[in-house]
């Protein structure tokens, strides 16, 4: 095991003007790319990954879900399925 292991920082921006960083272990994101993706593509799969799937719990596993919340989790699996080409619940195995 090495002592030291390298990072890789994103920057996020969004819409409204507002920043953010991230770091995370550059190795990780070398684990979960697919093919020839870049750090950046590697990530924003992950971020929406990461809504579709918190958005589907909030929504189907315990929560009372609003019609506004109802729309938000119908959108981000529109998304998902733009980005991915299959749906959250091919990808995962979970469906509804």
């Amino acid at each position: 095991m090495t002592d030291e292991v390298q990072t890789t920082t994103f920057s996020i921006s969004s819409d409204d003007g507002e920043t953010d960083e991230v770091t995370v272990p550059s190795g990780l994101v070398d684990l979960v790319a697919e093919g020839d993706q870049t750090d950046a593509e590697t990530v924003g799969d992950l971020v929406l990954l990461s809504f579709a799937s918190r958005a589907h719990h909030i929504v189907h596993h315990g929560h009372e879900a609003d019609e506004d919340l109802e729309a938000q989790e119908a959108e981000v699996m529109d998304l998902f399925e733009e980005r991915f080409g299959v749906t959250f619940g091919e990808a995962t195995g979970h469906q509804h």
